[in-house]
């Protein structure tokens, strides 16, 4: 025991002794603006705990940049403004400056067909343009899912190739090209081959020669090769039910939608030059066209950004996950101020962290006019008091927008939201049946029926509304559950899932997955507890028989699966 306080000591001063030169501020930040920023990351600042890397810049410059907590547990490492992360989706505005800069050199065209680039994807009779797949309105199929609806785990080597080839399979979208915004990583992936195959060089070198080097930002890379040793980065940890770190495993070799390794430092200096900067002006200007619908909609999300008001205040942002990596930038451009968050915890709320490190530079608001009223109280994190007795009308799962699967349970007087796959995230009373998330720019509205019980809520997230329709369990005999029973083939996936009944319930088998319960929502649709198997709506011929079910995920919506 006391050899093992020994060598904890000695770590924990080795550890001290390493970061002794984690931070660093300039002339225009004072001392109570540091201790407030460095509070707003307390619950990371310690030696045996993962951490972030901040950075801060205002009026073109770095005014603040310190890490916190360790980058590599196994060895004590801290983290420092020059550790590199993998900073997931964040990348994609690199991703769509590369094309509005070929753009702007005349190279291609954003209403272009993708398939003029890439023509081993299938014709779905609808034309998708680069535009679509900037602004994630193209009706592709999201790449994870459809991987981990094949079979692969996420930690698995995944390359550019095995992308590619599993988007060339695909024979439907989600829906008509424009109609919709959904989120999906399959388009950048895709706008990063065009640049290759438009350029003749690979995305990572022409982003090294038209963005990295000329700004100077020496750290950063499109990690392409995941054998590629990277000096002095940071990995990635979850926390388990005991509250035991876990080492999170990202072995990604694809670039596009994701794998950028680079530093608070580096993200920085290109804050900076999105904020003003002399690298390619008119082409910044244009990554903040917000994408609009074939309905004339505006979408807040524009290219590899997203526009949007936190109280009040214009905001250029993005934030990424995977595996524990969590990235958050934040630039608001009316004070010329920027924020860089990059953790490797991934309980780490990354946005909350950005914005209130942002509020210490922010100027207070006076007394908002009526018509900013609303705008103010959708990112007020003022909790409100209310009898948590409450909750109990609350509890139980909920779709949103005919897809999203979610559940909200209670700890005592704590209310929580529980996403398929995803951990549980706590949610904060506003006021009897209105709450909001502190780790995300989300708000949920709870409705009631005549009768006073809640039957949906409106949930608004980053601006956009969606519906979220409560569900009440239908429960079925064994023998009914029965018929459901059997192998059932994707074409597009090139796999299979048996479905059995076992225990009283139906479940979704596959060889390389864990086993996944289903529970009845209606007749012939059921409930999945993974979140790439959320919806199964199972559909029967006209003499009633079953041919097959459609399986919806997050950003998977009705692929088609034969019962064979």
């Amino acid at each position: 025991m006391k050899a093992l306080r020994a060598f904890r000591t000695i770590s924990l001063i080795a550890f001290l002794l390493l970061s002794g030169g984690q931070f660093a501020f300039s002339q225009d930040i004072d001392e109570e603006q540091i201790a407030k920023i460095d509070a707003v990351f307390a619950e990371l600042d310690h030696w045996d705990h993962p951490g972030a890397s901040l950075a801060v810049a205002k009026d073109g410059k770095v005014v603040y940049k310190r890490g916190y907590g360790c980058a590599q547990l196994e060895y004590n490492i801290p983290v420092t403004p020059s550790t590199v992360f993998h900073i997931a989706s964040v990348s994609k505005q690199f991703t769509a400056f590369a094309i509005d800069v070929l753009a702007e050199q005349g190279k291609l065209s954003l209403d272009d067909d993708v398939r003029k680039y890439i023509p081993e994807l299938h014709d779905f009779g609808e034309v998708i343009t680069l535009r679509h797949l900037l602004n994630h309105t193209s009706g592709l199929r999201d790449q994870w899912e459809l991987l981990v609806m094949a079979g692969w785990r996420m930690d698995d080597v995944i390359t550019r190739e095995h992308i590619l080839k599993m988007l060339s399979h695909q024979r439907e979208l989600n829906f008509k090209p424009g109609e919709q915004y959904l989120y999906c990583n399959s388009g950048y992936t895709l706008l990063a081959e065009i640049v290759t195959r438009v350029s003749g060089k690979s995305f990572p070198e022409w982003t090294m020669e038209n963005i990295f080097r000329p700004l100077g930002m020496s750290n950063t890379h499109f990690h392409h090769d995941h054998q590629m040793i990277v000096p002095n980065r940071a990995y990635s940890y979850s926390q388990d039910e005991d509250g035991v770190f876990k080492k999170s495993v990202l072995s990604y070799a694809n670039v596009g939608a994701t794998s950028l390794f680079t530093t608070a430092e580096d993200l920085a200096r290109w804050a900076i030059n999105f904020d003003g900067g002399d690298l390619h002006g008119a082409v910044i200007k244009r990554m903040q066209t917000k994408g609009i619908l074939n309905d004339g909609k505006e979408i807040p999300y524009a290219h590899g950004v997203m526009l949007s008001e936190l109280a009040g205040v214009k905001v250029v942002s993005h934030g990424g996950a995977d595996a524990g990596f969590r990235s958050m930038l934040m630039i608001f451009p009316e004070h010329r101020l920027s924020v860089v968050v990059l953790s490797n915890f991934a309980d780490a709320r990354t946005f909350q962290l950005a914005y209130n490190t942002a509020l210490v530079f922010l100027p207070r608001r006076e007394e908002p006019k009526e018509e900013e009223t609303a705008a103010t109280e959708e990112s007020d994190d003022t909790e409100g008091e209310i009898d948590t007795s409450v909750y109990d009308d609350y509890l139980g799962k909920f779709r949103i927008e005919g897809s999203i699967l979610v559940e909200f349970v209670r700890d005592g007087d704590q209310l929580f939201v529980i996403a398929a796959g995803q951990p549980q995230m706590e949610v904060f009373p506003r006021s009897k049946d209105t709450f909001f998330m502190k780790a995300a720019d989300v708000e949920i509205a709870f409705q009631r029926n005549d009768e006073g019980k809640v039957h949906q809520a409106i949930v608004t997230q980053n601006g956009t509304e969606s519906l979220a329709q409560k569900i009440d369990e239908l429960v079925l005999s064994p023998e009914q559950l029965s018929e459901y029973a059997g192998e059932y083939y994707s074409d597009e996936l090139g796999t299979s899932y048996t479905l059995v009944v076992r225990d009283g319930q139906l479940v979704a088998t596959h060889r390389k997955h864990d086993d996944i319960p289903l529970t009845t929502e209606v007749s012939d649709v059921f409930a999945g507890e993974a979140w790439y198997f959320n919806s199964v709506k199972f559909v029967r011929n006209e003499q009633r028989l079953l041919t097959g079910f459609r399986l919806t995920g997050n950003r998977v919506l009705n692929l088609w699966f034969e019962k064979r």
